[in-house]
């Protein structure tokens, strides 16, 4: 008899919501204390300055007000965790619209709160079954807010890494889903049941195949932080340097998770 399917992993809609304005909200208030100095600070995103950072921040909420000016699908044909892995195929895209915007864009306050409204306006708007056409497929407008918490929460820890001294809190609700999603994502590339992915105290997946267990304690286990676990899974920090800086806790044959990452980049 074939493995029982997983069910997907669902989300609350109201708690995403406040998720992602909460973490937006962080960021825009410490964009207010930014210099023009820090602001041309380069950053690990290839050739972004802060200044192209926090223009694509401001993106990854006006992108739901852009993808409803789109026909509505006639069909959900995606699925949430494909989504990290779609989303890199528009890497090269996603840079030129930065770049754009942080030239057209002198008061990056003014973009941030234009972004808010935006978004706040359209989800009061439309319901959270209003399917979109993502680069993953059709996916539900909730599902869609679910992916900005990843933006939000992977291009916060961006922005204190690039800015020294810069400590931009990240809210509980939007690490844990972006945490959640990124697992699920891994589980989904990976698919099997012989390895346990922890990211204490967000999420548990079983991941790579392999014989599947089912008592007592995994013969293959890999646990990490959320913030390491999101480096990891975005190709911020290599898997080789995470284990052997101590940062991840890998034990079993089938334990090694390098092949499989970055989920996205």
């Amino acid at each position: 008899m074939p493995p029982a399917k997983k069910r997907a992993r669902s989300y609350d809609p109201a708690k995403t919501r406040a998720a992602v304005l909460a973490q937006f909200g962080n960021v825009r208030a410490a964009v207010r204390t930014l210099t023009p100095e820090q602001l041309a600070l380069p950053t690990r995103l290839g050739d972004w300055t802060v200044r192209e950072l926090v223009a694509h921040i401001g993106a990854a909420l006006t992108a739901v007000d852009r993808l409803l000016e789109e026909p509505e699908p006639v069909r959900q044909d995606g699925r949430l965790p494909d989504w990290p892995s779609a989303v890199t195929a528009d890497a090269d895209a996603i840079a030129g619209t930065a770049r754009r915007l942080a030239a057209g864009r002198p008061d990056l306050g003014a973009h941030l709160d234009e972004a808010e409204r935006r978004f706040t306006g359209r989800l009061d708007a439309h319901p959270g079954g209003r399917l979109l056409p993502t680069s993953a497929g059709a996916l539900t407008l909730a599902d869609y807010v679910v992916t900005r918490t990843v933006e939000l929460t992977v291009h916060t820890d961006d922005l204190n890494a690039a800015v020294p001294g810069l400590d931009v809190p990240h809210d509980r609700q939007a690490l844990a889903a972006c945490t959640r999603l990124l697992a699920d994502a891994l589980a989904a590339r990976a698919p099997g049941g012989s390895t346990e992915v922890r990211v204490p105290p967000y999420a548990v997946v079983q991941c790579v195949e392999g014989p599947r267990h089912t008592r007592g304690t995994p013969p293959n286990v890999v646990e990490t932080d959320p913030l390491t676990w999101i480096r990891l899974a975005t190709g911020r920090i290599a898997w080789r340097d995470a284990v052997a800086d101590a940062r991840v806790s890998a034990s079993g044959e089938r334990a090694d998770l390098g092949p499989y990452l970055p989920l996205m980049g």
